[in-house]
């Protein structure tokens, strides 16, 4: 009986035998299997001698699900889903991934969760996370509340890890006085690697909620390469860092919420100063100002660059060092400068609230030591202190949809959400 895609087969080279899922390839002159740790590995047909057949592929019945029953002992966590890998699973039958989103189906991929809590699971879209818009946090909104009113005891969003970032400070943002916990959880490696990450960050999430009182919005993902913890971190301090590591989100100028070891599930609290459960009652605001923009600086800038955000109600200049922008004219090469802070001066006139962050990431602006920088803020651009540009973009385009501009000049500098620290200590750096 000839092997097909799915089916369970040992392949007999002239140099080994390798056992596994045959998986379709189309692309090269290769038999492609699926081995037992997750990975793909394509051998030469030209040394394939024989594929032997072990074990057809069963499809299961999408109608024969085993429906979880709730146990009262245990908190309810209720799973939304907003696109990335995190809830994808191989289709051994095609090859490709496939999307999980019910109970049943999330809780075969992931059994430990069973032992956690009950899990509810429900799709709010299913996209790449660099298409995200303001409107999409909206929804996002709209699902949590939801969830609120039904009672659960925690909620866990998943996401693409390329904006988790910025999502997660609209979320902290938008939700105020929020009486749950609400974590955000992504994935580096897609689930059918054998190296994903996907099942240890989700069932720390749920370790994480259904043993603290922590409420409010956080993140979770791998502390170091290696398996064995995963870090509760801040929703307005945390920055994606590297392309594809595990390891890759970073907390800057602040600390982690908890450290969760996946093997023992021990649950380390490293920073205690978190919101923890009361009465509060809450509050949502999801607007957010379309009209904001971000705006890098680099050598060699021209005014019209500047100028093109003319229109827009706010904009974050994401300066140099500690929040330069070339508006100096130290000699006649850079006379053009003198333009550059005329054309933000006119925007500024404009009703367009600046603000100035900086690219080193680490540290804060400090925009009354070089004479550029004293410039800028003579001129109306407001220092972001140690705001991640990320951060800051989003709690712009927060606070101009909620708030009157007078009020915004204000609450821009003040620290709502943990996302401006004031004393900065010497360790809070990478290692």
């Amino acid at each position: 009986m000839t092997a097909k895609p799915g089916d369970r087969v040992k392949v007999i080279t002239t140099d080994e035998i390798k056992e596994g899922i045959l998986m379709p390839n189309e692309e090269t002159d290769s038999v492609v299997i699926k081995l037992d740790n997750g990975y793909n590995i394509g051998i030469d047909k030209k040394k394939v001698k024989e594929i032997k057949l072990i074990e057809k592929y069963k499809e299961k019945d999408a109608h024969s699900k085993k429906h979880t029953k709730k146990d009262s002992k245990k908190p309810t966590i209720a799973i939304l889903h907003t696109g990335g890998t995190i809830a994808s699973k191989v289709d051994y039958r095609t090859g490709g991934v496939i999307a999980r989103f019910t109970p049943e189906e999330i809780l075969e991929m992931f059994p430990e969760l069973n032992d956690t809590a009950n899990i509810t699971s429900r799709l709010i879209s299913n996209m790449f996370s660099e298409d995200i818009r303001f409107k999409h946090y909206t929804l996002m909104c709209k699902a949590i509340t939801e969830e609120v009113k039904k009672g659960v005891d925690g909620i866990i969003l998943t996401h693409g890890t390329d904006t988790l970032a910025y999502t997660s400070a609209a979320l902290s943002f938008a939700l105020e006085n929020l009486n749950i916990p609400v974590i955000l959880v992504g994935s580096q490696r897609s689930s059918d690697r054998g190296s994903s990450d996907a099942a240890v960050n989700l069932i720390c999430a749920a370790r994480f909620i259904a043993k603290t009182d922590f409420v409010g919005v956080a993140i979770c993902m791998h502390e170091s390469t290696s398996d064995n913890n995963c870090l509760i971190m801040p929703p307005c301090k945390t920055r994606k860092l590297h392309t594809s590591r595990r390891d890759a989100f970073k907390i800057v100028n602040d600390k982690a919420i908890a450290r969760i070891n996946y093997e023992t599930g021990k649950i380390e609290i490293i920073n205690n100063n978190y919101d923890k459960k009361s009465n509060n009652k809450l509050s949502v605001k999801d607007k957010f100002e379309e009209k904001v923009g971000l705006l890098k600086v680099h050598p060699n800038m021209f005014p019209e660059q500047f100028e093109f955000f003319k229109n827009y109600k706010g904009l974050i200049i994401e300066g140099t060092g500690l929040g330069q922008a070339p508006v100096g004219t130290p000699n006649e090469l850079a006379k053009i400068h003198k333009k550059n802070l005329e054309t933000i001066k006119k925007i500024i006139k404009n009703e367009c609230i600046v603000v100035m962050t900086s690219q080193c990431v680490f540290g804060s602006v400090q925009m009354h030591v070089y004479s550029d920088a004293i410039d800028l803020v003579n001129a109306g651009v407001i220092p972001g202190k140690d705001m991640l540009t990320e951060t800051a973009f989003i709690k712009l385009a927060w606070l101009l949809g909620n708030y009157k501009k007078d009020e915004v000049k204000t609450l821009i500098t003040k620290n709502l959400r943990g996302e401006i620290n004031e004393r900065l200590m010497k360790d809070e750096f990478l290692d």
